[in-house]
C-alpha cells in the first residue's frame, strides 16, 4: 500500500501545558512554534508514523520574566536544549474515536517513553479540496524526569512548582 504522508497546519493547532503553581492553581503556558509529520499506509490511521518536535525559544506563558527563566538553564536550557522531539513507536485504535500513542518524547537532552491518549476529531474534505484530519492529545509528564528539577521552598512549607506537567495539543494534519 503507498504511503500517505500529512502535515501539521499550525494555524489551525496548538500545543499547551498546565503546571501547578504554589501547588494551589495552575499556570498555562504554550509554544508558538512547532511542526509535526505523520506517515500512514494508506489512510489506515494504526499504521502511523508519527514526529513531532516544538521549538523551546517559543515558549510563552505571558509572562516576559516567567518565559525567560523558563528558557534559562534553570529549566529548559534553550542555549543547549533548542528542541522537545517526539517519535511514535505505536497508534493503537481503541474504539471510533480514541487511541492510544506511545513515542520517545525528548526535553532538555533526556529521551524516555511516554503514552498519550489522543481523540480522533475525523477526517473531511475542505472547501479549497485538501483532506483534513483532526486530533486531540492528552498527557501527563514528570518534568523532574527529563531534569527539570529547579524548584524553591514557599514559607508555608510547599514548593513553587509542581512536577506533574499536563499536556494538551489539538492539531490538525492535510494531506499532503
Amino acid at each position: 500500500m503507498a504511503n500517505t504522508k500529512w502535515v501539521l497546519e499550525p494555524s489551525h493547532s496548538e500545543l499547551q501545558f498546565k503546571i501547578r503553581h504554589l501547588m494551589i492553581a495552575n499556570v498555562t503556558g504554550n509554544f508558538k512554534k512547532f511542526e509535526g509529520t505523520v506517515e500512514t499506509d494508506g489512510d489506515n490511521l494504526e499504521t502511523a508514523k508519527i514526529n513531532f518536535s516544538a521549538d523551546v525559544d517559543s515558549i510563552t506563558t505571558h509572562n516576559e520574566q516567567r518565559d525567560g527563566h523558563l528558557k534559562s538553564p534553570d529549566f529548559f536550557d534553550v542555549a543547549s536544549h533548542p528542541s522537545i522531539n517526539f517519535e511514535s513507536t505505536s497508534f493503537t485504535k481503541e474504539d471510533e474515536e480514541n487511541y492510544k500513542l506511545h513515542g520517545n518524547l525528548t526535553m532538555h537532552g533526556v529521551t524516555l517513553p511516554v503514552s498519550l491518549n489522543v481523540e480522533y476529531g475525523g477526517t473531511i474534505k475542505d472547501p479549497w479540496g485538501n483532506i483534513r484530519s483532526g486530533f486531540t492529545v492528552e498527557g501527563k509528564i514528570n518534568r523532574k524526569d527529563f531534569g527539570l528539577s529547579w524548584n524553591a521552598p514557599t514559607e508555608a512549607g510547599g514548593l513553587m512548582v509542581g512536577e506533574d506537567v499536563k499536556v494538551h495539543a489539538s492539531m490538525e494534519f492535510v494531506k499532503a
